[in-house]
């Protein structure tokens, strides 16, 4: 079944592109908020603090939302987050000048992210049946590109048009609609976890999903670290459009990488897949740590963003074979969260490194920390390889 075949099943035309309206703001709430408080003459440093309560809120509220959907379903969890959530956007946007609010509208905003994202992927399944996944999860990640790709651009001719502010609040009214249309769909409306007790660690009571997680996780660092290394790099070399086109071409990198892989019929098992992709992003990414010219970076970075993909692909269908039973949602909600705390301790580690040794050794060093990530990736498995040869009964 190729992509345009899966379009054409029904409600996933829907879903997939409710679930993209629905998680733009993940690409905007930050600058938006950002040039929004600058407007009032915010300084740097209480922005920064008010974007970390947003991702901490983010990464805590993303698997407990999402174990309230594998025990009561999706429609009553989703519409009540995207309502929370809004409110809590609107709210600061309505008073930037007031610090306090800001802070507690950040909070309450990520903390109620909708979790669409583990949603879609526990749907995926019903949908398209489990011989056509692979190639299902390939075209979710096409939309998560399109997400980053597009979220900025409605944030700057919002900007352009109105205000910052008004960029804000129509982040808001973009989870409300995207969440309520995919709310609001009959195989969402359908949908219940399998019975269980999950217990206080849900799905990481299982150590093979840990030590998977944690290879994500690893692997990530560097793409996180990315924005800060093109930008001083862009500080250093002559690049037409600055470090956002460099970045633009990271992102078509990965768009084409979620295309083109999921279209292979792969021979080998997702556990050496999931080792491979890994290596070869850390490789890739490591290569920026040669500050090459600019020709010769816009291909490095391409390469770099187009093994992302194929990645997260292999690392979500390993998530659907090893969760417990009844804690699929929240655990695609970890892999969400742990690529979130890879690739946030990537820009932390690349903005300290940057600023005490230069922009080589901030490529180098956390594009080093993505091989820590790929050896995790080979500990698991190996783990799972002994675990295959146990004897049942």
């Amino acid at each position: 079944m190729n992509y345009l075949d899966l379009l054409r099943q029904s409600s996933v035309a829907r879903l997939l592109l409710a679930a993209v309206v629905g998680r733009l703001p993940t690409s905007m709430v930050a600058l938006a908020l950002t040039l929004t408080l600058r407007e009032h003459g915010v300084e740097f440093r209480f922005i920064g603090v008010a974007l970390a309560v947003l991702t901490v809120s983010q990464a805590v509220g993303g698997p407990a939302l999402s174990r309230l959907v594998d025990r009561s379903g999706q429609t009553a969890v989703l519409a009540g987050a995207a309502l929370v959530s809004s409110a809590g956007v609107v709210t600061a946007a309505l008073q930037p000048g007031n610090r306090a609010v800001v802070l507690a509208g950040m909070a309450v905003a990520g903390f109620a992210t909708p979790p669409l994202e583990p949603c879609l992927r526990a749907l995926w399944p019903g949908l398209v049946g489990q011989e056509n996944l692979q190639r299902a999860y390939s075209l979710d990640s096409v939309g998560q590109e399109v997400i980053f790709v597009t979220g900025p651009m409605l944030v700057a001719v919002t900007v352009a048009v109105w205000s910052p502010a008004a960029a804000l609040v129509l982040t808001a009214v973009l989870c409300l609609l995207g969440t309520a249309v995919f709310a609001s769909s009959a195989p969402s409306r359908r949908w219940r976890g399998v019975p269980a007790n999950a217990g206080l660690l849900g799905p990481l009571r299982s150590p093979l999903l840990v030590l998977l997680l944690l290879g994500v996780a690893g692997t990530v660092v560097p793409i996180g670290a990315l924005s800060i290394v093109m930008v001083s790099y862009a500080e250093q070399h002559t690049v037409w459009g600055g470090a956002s086109v460099l970045l633009a071409v990271s992102a078509l990198g990965a768009l084409t990488g979620a295309l083109t892989m999921g279209s292979v019929e792969w021979k080998t098992p997702a556990t050496t897949r999931v080792i491979v992709f890994s290596a070869c992003l850390g490789g890739a990414y490591l290569l920026t740590a040669t500050l090459a010219p600019v020709w010769v970076m816009a291909v490095i970075v391409f390469v770099a963003g187009f093994f992302l993909p194929p990645l997260l692909v292999i690392a979500f269908s390993l998530i659907d074979e090893l969760a417990p039973p009844g804690t699929i949602v929240e655990a695609f909600a970890w892999l969400v969260t742990m690529f979130a705390v890879g690739s946030s301790s990537g820009s932390a580690i690349a903005g300290a490194v940057q600023d005490v040794s230069g922009t080589r050794e901030a490529a180098a060093l956390t594009a080093g920390l993505a091989f820590v990530g790929t050896a995790l990736l080979v500990l698991f498995r190996r783990v799972h390889a002994a675990r295959d040869r146990v004897p049942v009964g």
